[in-house]
């Protein structure tokens, strides 16, 4: 036991003396990030009038950073130039965002770029099975290779290298020019000739270029790990037209960019019975309304039965009243894991001016005996925004990289707002991760 506790000792001090300062990290060392944004955008998907990419979070292997400070020189990496994005829609990729360049606005860091398609699988051609020893006397149609026309050894008549004639006089055919050097002239050790009609493609000489998310010019850091990077365009880092403020037409869509390839993962439920779904709605819409304290309409007096006596006519049925009417309502149903049922989520708010309208957020399961149960709820006034901010949808999201979904909320307030994902497990729903705030500016007219 002292040999060993000795000799232990020994290989300390020997590796405490080979590596006096920090120890560099080593490459596999380096984590795998995921990084999760929301593009907003005016006009068409695919093709925007204005857009923005706002960073929410970065998984780094361990935890969630925020992915408007992680590893900021001075831009975020989750907004560093030549950053993919894939965009997605209920866990279906949509598109693809490259980021060509970023800046602050109201204090908060956005990416500017461009919205490409999906690239589309090329179909590989199908090369014809030829049959070098076909039966002549079968029925089954064959493909037949056709043999060279080159003479054997001691054939003095037919040069080898000529092409044969085409069969059938009339088909165009395509000549190869002639090689204009002669291969028996004595001393010619030069190539053929360039045809001086023939259009050619210079490559200038390129620089070393930075490392993968690295600015050129910026600290080269080899052991900063790195997103997807997207192809480079060559133009430089041009400022994109950008989206100012929050105007009512505005969009949003999630946005994945991984180092990794994962596989692709619908969060959309499918139910057995359709009629279940208007059930769910039909019950959350509700509890929406008695939130917002929207008072349903009482049930129609039952008519008086008519006697003998009294011979009255029966009173006619009242047609029912309209329910109170919920604004900018929404209904999403998403399957968060493989097999774990339906997440509801509604959200609504009242009519009237924004200082009188109140906002409900509701997140549901279906219980044992089919009916809602709900897990979260959250009501504000337009009032208090500030201290309690709107939850609005943008999509579920796998921002843990675990193949299990997350609800991805953004929470505005009056003159700020933040990004918030929240996680269904057990029945229960918790806040998994919050970004820091950011003041938002007034669209301009």
């Amino acid at each position: 036991m002292a040999f060993c506790a000795t000799a232990l000792g020994a290989i300390a001090l020997a590796s405490f003396g080979q590596y006096p300062g920090t120890v560099t990290k080593k490459a596999k060392d380096t984590p795998v990030l995921r990084a999760i944004g929301v593009l907003e955008w005016t006009g068409e998907a695919g093709k925007p009038k204005s857009s923005r990419l706002v960073p929410v979070s970065v998984f780094d292997g361990q935890a969630l950073q925020d992915g408007g400070l992680y590893l900021a020189r001075p831009q975020p990496l989750a907004v560093t130039s030549e950053v993919e994005y894939q965009l997605e829609k209920n866990g279906k990729p949509v598109g693809l965002f490259d980021i060509k360049n970023a800046g602050q606005e109201q204090g908060s860091w956005v990416g500017y770029g461009t919205w490409k398609p999906l690239p589309s699988a090329v179909p590989k051609a199908s090369r014809p099975v030829a049959d070098e020893e076909a039966d002549d006397t079968s029925d089954r149609p064959t493909l037949h290779r056709k043999k060279s026309s080159s003479s054997g050894s001691g054939g003095g008549g037919t040069d080898s290298g000529s092409p044969s004639a085409p069969s059938d006089p009339d088909r165009p055919t395509l000549h190869k020019k002639p090689s204009t050097t002669d291969s028996g002239s004595a001393g010619s050790g030069s190539g053929p000739e360039p045809d001086p009609d023939r259009p050619t493609l210079h490559n200038k000489a390129a620089a070393p270029a930075p490392p993968h998310n690295e600015p050129s010019g910026g600290y080269a850091d080899p052991d900063r790990p790195v997103l997807k990077r997207g192809k480079s365009s060559g133009n430089g880092p041009e400022v994109l037209p950008s989206l100012m403020g929050l105007p009512p037409e505005m969009q949003q869509a999630v946005a994945v960019s991984d180092a990794r390839t994962r596989p692709e993962h619908p969060w959309t439920y499918v139910w057995a019975n359709p009629d279940d779904e208007i059930k769910m709605k039909l019950a959350m819409e509700a509890s929406a309304r008695e939130a917002l304290g929207l008072k349903s309409p009482a049930p129609p007096p039952a008519a008086k039965r008519a006697t003998a006596k009294t011979r009255t006519k029966p009173a006619a049925p009242q047609p029912p009243e309209e329910l109170p009417p919920l604004i900018d309502e929404h209904f999403r149903v998403f399957e968060l894991a493989y097999g774990s049922g339906a997440t509801m989520v509604l959200s609504a708010r009242t009519d009237g001016a924004l200082t009188d309208q109140k906002f409900v957020t509701l997140i549901a399961q279906p219980d044992l005996y089919g009916n809602v149960a709900v897990l979260f709820k959250h009501v504000t006034s337009g009032a208090h925004l500030d201290e309690s901010p709107r939850m609005r949808l943008v999509d579920a999201v796998d921002a843990l990289a675990d193949n299990r979904g997350e609800l991805l909320f953004e929470l505005r307030g009056a003159s700020q707002r933040q990004f918030a994902l929240y996680r269904v497990l057990r029945g229960s729903v918790g806040k998994l991760f919050e970004t820091g705030g950011g003041q938002y500016g007034v669209s301009p007219e």
